[in-house]
């Protein structure tokens, strides 16, 4: 809903400020006063072109803002998160838009940059705006299928995973196709590659493995001489620990005789204790750094085949062992022939079937909905001063090419206005007058369903009066039970149905014009129905008639 309107230095508007609420709202003033200057205003904010001619003369920039309250579910809502802008919950929608005097526009969403797109889709969902140029709601025939739907309580859910399973199923059978067609082609090729890497037996890890023995092997052919040369000074009858253990043995029988012998023997046995782990340490390394050429030539051999046939292949060594499990089971599949082929398009066959049942319920449901949606417009037609307008919604099966979750059918609403004129779509009838009040009968016959949760309706009372005008405002009353409506009307019966009444009106000092708007308080709303019913000049007998309006009201 609407809440508030906010103008600055728009065309003839200074400042303004509005607050709007539920219901139905009216909207008047005489003509030339500047209605369509608030209907501008709020289209700027909905991403409506920006246009310099909007800026009230001398002004630096025009600005407007519009604020809404919206439930939790709204589609808005939505838009705003897809759009990465925030919201938080409770509060209201604030879209702010200004536009300078030497050109150049920007927009603003909760006080976060918004582009012009945006707030257009933004807008279509939060306000419908119903007149002579409206191109958008019940106008799009893009649309029309979805409200057809709704109005018929259609459940599209069945024909939606239906149509998601067939397209899967196809998108399957395409990939296996096309895989298959491009490995048979390769058969030769692929034969050979697995051959070949079935003999290798490549194993994950392998390389990392062999390259850290083959650095290990050579590293040792640099160290084998001097791992001789120190393990020979330790080692043997004449190495050094045999040396220390004949110095120990011989003082050993000498230690008694004195303090020091016995403490030259303790440290020749913590000598011989560290030599002996000295000679297990270099056993341990030169068994580390064995060096075995055959063994390194094995090594060497192994690891430039790895190499290569990851170069060959264009893939990492760790990679082979899984390259060889696909290229084995590609070639699996072209030597089992085309029995997954058969599966798969079996599943296709039966899948697009299913679609095809659901899409023909739907064709069904869409006639019968059609036949009672053409009765209710027709109902509401002739109140309406629209006798001689015919509405038919139309519903043609589309080419398989465009067929989609919705079935495979392309509903438009069409009407012919004079009798013998053929059917047309809504968008080509020329009179604004007489569209809006056509768009009203539909709404009025669909319930409501799927519009928007504001509908302005801009003179949609053009051209006629009394009982036509009575009818359009008891219509406008039963729509505003359910959504907020503000209707820019010329009739005095239309406006005495409003909950809310503003009065615009220009003022001059001689110099400059400005626009302002008034909400009526219930004194001032029955001057103004008055001022409606008799012109410059209003009488008691329009003031009575006022009353007798707002009482019936």
């Amino acid at each position: 809903m609407l809440t508030g309107l906010a103008i600055r230095d728009v065309v003839l508007i200074e400042a303004l400020e509005l607050e709007f609420g539920p219901g139905l709202g009216a909207l008047t003033g005489e003509t030339g006063a500047g209605k369509s200057i608030l209907l501008d205003a709020l289209g700027l904010a909905l991403g409506v072109r920006a246009d310099t001619g909007l800026v009230r003369q001398g002004a630096a920039q025009a600005s407007v803002t519009a604020t809404f309250e919206l439930p939790q579910d709204h589609l808005a809502l939505a838009l705003l998160a897809d759009g990465d802008l925030r919201h938080e919950p409770g509060e209201p929608l604030v879209i702010r838009r200004s536009v300078r005097a030497d050109g150049g526009s920007r927009a603003f969403v909760n006080d976060q940059p918004a582009s012009a797109g945006l707030l257009r889709i933004l807008g279509a969902a939060l306000v419908e705006i119903h007149g002579q140029h409206d191109d958008r709601g019940l106008l799009n025939s893009r649309g029309h299928r979805a409200l057809l739907d709704t109005f018929g309580r259609i459940d599209t859910g069945a024909a939606v995973f239906a149509y998601l399973r067939w397209r899967t199923a196809e998108e399957a059978l395409s990939s296996a196709s096309a895989e298959l067609e491009s490995a048979a082609r390769d058969r030769e090729w692929l034969e050979h590659a697995v051959a070949e890497l079935a003999a290798a037996a490549p194993e994950p890890g392998e390389e990392a493995l062999l390259a850290e023995e083959r650095a290990t092997m050579q590293k040792g052919a640099r160290l084998a001489d001097e791992l001789e040369t120190a393990a020979s000074l330790l080692e043997g009858s004449d190495g050094g620990l045999a040396q220390l253990r004949q110095a120990a043995r011989r003082l050993d029988r000498l230690a008694s005789e004195h303090e020091t012998l016995a403490q030259a023997l303790a440290a020749i046995d913590r000598a011989v204790i560290e030599a002996a782990e000295a000679e297990d340490y270099l056993a341990a390394a030169r068994t580390a750094f064995a060096y075995d050429p055959a063994r390194l030539d094995a090594i060497e051999t192994r690891l430039f085949d790895l190499r290569a046939l990851a170069r060959k292949h264009r893939v990492d060594p760790d990679d082979l062992a899984a390259l060889a499990r696909e290229l084995a089971a590609r070639l699996a599949r072209i030597e089992a022939g085309g029995e997954g082929l058969a599966a798969l398009q079996q599943e296709v066959t039966l899948a697009r079937s299913v679609y095809l049942e659901q899409a023909e319920r739907l064709s069904t449901a869409r006639q019968a909905a059609a036949t009672r949606l053409d009765a209710a417009v027709a109902t509401e037609l002739g109140p309406l001063k629209l006798d001689a307008a015919r509405f038919r919604t139309r519903i043609d099966a589309l080419g398989d090419g465009n067929w989609s979750a919705e079935g495979c059918d392309r509903v438009e609403f069409e009407i012919s206005t004079n009798p013998g004129a053929p059917f047309a779509p809504l968008v080509k009838i020329a009179s604004g007058g007489e569209l809006s009040r056509f768009i009203l009968a539909l709404k009025v016959a669909l319930a409501e369903e799927g519009g928007a949760g504001t509908m302005i309706f801009d003179e949609v009372d053009r051209g006629v009066g009394g009982a036509v005008a009575a009818a359009i405002g008891d219509r406008l009353a039963r729509l505003a039970q359910n959504a907020q409506i503000l209707v820019v009307t010329h009739s005095p019966q239309v406006a005495a149905r409003a909950d809310r009444h503003w009065l615009i009106a220009k003022r001059s000092d001689g110099l400059v014009a400005r626009t302002g708007i008034h909400r009526l308080d219930s004194a001032e709303r029955r001057e103004e129905i008055a001022r409606m019913l008799s012109g410059a000049e209003v009488t008691d007998e329009a003031r009575a008639q006022a009353e007798r309006l707002l009482a019936a009201a």
